[in-house]
């Protein structure tokens, strides 16, 4: 027992991290999720089934065990949350947080208030906020046996539970069978009066059918009828919040919604633009081979001029690390990209523990992030510190250099990656 324990605290020291999980390690330190580890008999890796729900189930519980110290469960048929998936949506409300485009109008400058529109039995989005940043958050959803679970899952973990509120959405059952939205309410007749949050965030049922929502055949999530669908599907689900947002665009900072059809994004834009949002922005969500947006809008002022999108300088990128060696993590990338930049005379920063560097040369001052996709797969993102204005391209040709240093250094193979916009205005 007490050799598995120092080799836990050797692993979780190590630097490393979830970005990329070792499947081996993890089984030997977890016995529950060790049934669930095979071994490729091409190269020995070791793999999970991905069809297996058990087995997504089982390694999302001992990701959050043994990164972020947090006890989960789901009962069958529940949605099953990818944790860097989740874990990159925390992180961009984040930026848009710390960033100066809206002044934050809370009296106490140290509390984030959070709000998750439908948090579902796994309660993801609240105990990574807390547990990551600190945050506060009131859950929402509308079943039984989500609030069961939600509720579990807080108490399960009482160093934050003073945090997380959970509150169920009182709702009759709508027959309707339009496509308009006819669902539960989803802020208007929840958020109490006089209450004030820095976001609200939601993975909204993105399909219109069931039959629609299991075309993956790639993987098993799991995910209940009132999880995964509804009438109109994501259109009129983020339709029917930004008509909310629109009674109550005092009472938030920021609305956000992920976003599953890249196809939507266009309309859901123009339904803002005719309310009369101050600000819109999105972003990629990039996790293996899916794809995910995003999207956030505020009637707040904003704090300073926003440059139209025609002229607007890049100032977040993104590309793809694919087939990375099985020896390498992400903290050898990131020792790498320290490496690149202080031969070019620029200070860096490294933060492990949220794995990031702050680069200060000269020219400008940036930060690089990486974000694990898959196994073997990871997400680099370059973003100018708030308010940075540089010569437009400067930033892309950097980035694209390092692009480059770290493809040659890490991955096997002829790897397909490209720069993503991800900072539409």
């Amino acid at each position: 027992m007490g050799k598995k324990k120092k080799r836990r605290r050797e692993e979780k020291d190590s630097g490393k991290s979830y970005l990329v999980p070792d499947f081996g390690v993890l089984a030997s330190l977890y016995p529950s999720f060790e049934p669930y580890v095979f071994y490729s008999p091409a190269d020995g890796s070791p793999k999970i089934n991905w069809k297996d729900f058990n087995a997504t189930r089982q390694l999302t519980s001992v990701l959050l065990l043994h990164h972020h110290s947090l006890t989960w469960w789901i009962p069958d048929g529940q949605l099953c949350p990818t944790v860097p998936n989740r874990a990159n949506y925390i992180h961009w409300l984040e930026d848009l947080l710390s960033s100066d485009i809206i002044p934050n109008y809370h009296r106490d400058q140290n509390i984030v208030k959070g709000f998750d529109i439908g948090t579902g039995a796994n309660c993801i989005y609240p105990l990574l906020g807390a547990s990551l940043l600190g945050w506060s958050f009131v859950g929402t959803d509308v079943t039984d046996i989500a609030l069961e679970w939600a509720e579990r899952n807080v108490k399960n973990n009482p160093q934050i539970s003073k945090l997380i509120e959970i509150r169920k959405v009182d709702f009759e059952e709508n027959t309707s069978n339009g496509e308009s939205y006819s669902g539960p309410p989803i802020l208007v007749g929840v958020v109490k009066t006089d209450e004030k949050f820095d976001f609200c965030m939601c993975n909204p049922p993105f399909f219109v059918t069931m039959d629609e929502a299991g075309l993956n055949p790639n993987t098993s999530c799991g995910g209940t009828p009132a999880e995964m669908v509804c009438p109109g599907g994501e259109q009129a689900f983020i339709s029917r919040m930004i008509e909310d947002s629109v009674q109550l665009k005092q009472s938030f900072r920021w609305f956000t919604s992920m976003v599953g059809k890249k196809s939507s994004l266009k309309n859901l834009t123009s339904k803002l633009r005719e309310v009369g949002v101050t600000v819109v922005k999105t972003t990629e969500f990039v996790q293996g081979q899916t794809s995910r947006w995003g999207i956030a809008w505020s009637f707040i002022p904003p704090s300073k001029k926003i440059v139209s999108s025609h002229v607007a300088t890049k100032n977040i990128l993104t590309f793809m690390l694919e087939g990375i060696h099985r020896q390498f993590c992400a903290f050898h990338v990131l020792q790498s990209v320290e490496s690149f930049f202080k031969e070019s005379g620029a200070s860096c920063k490294l933060n492990t523990a949220s794995f990031y560097i702050d680069v200060i040369s000269s020219d400008l001052h940036f930060r690089i992030t990486v974000f694990e996709q898959i196994p073997g797969t990871l997400l680099v993102r370059g973003s100018l510190k708030p308010g940075e204005i540089v010569v437009p391209g400067l930033l892309s040709t950097i980035f694209l250099q390092l692009e480059d240093a770290l493809k040659k250094e890490f991955c096997s193979g002829k790897v397909s990656t490209h720069l993503l916009d991800s900072n539409h205005a």
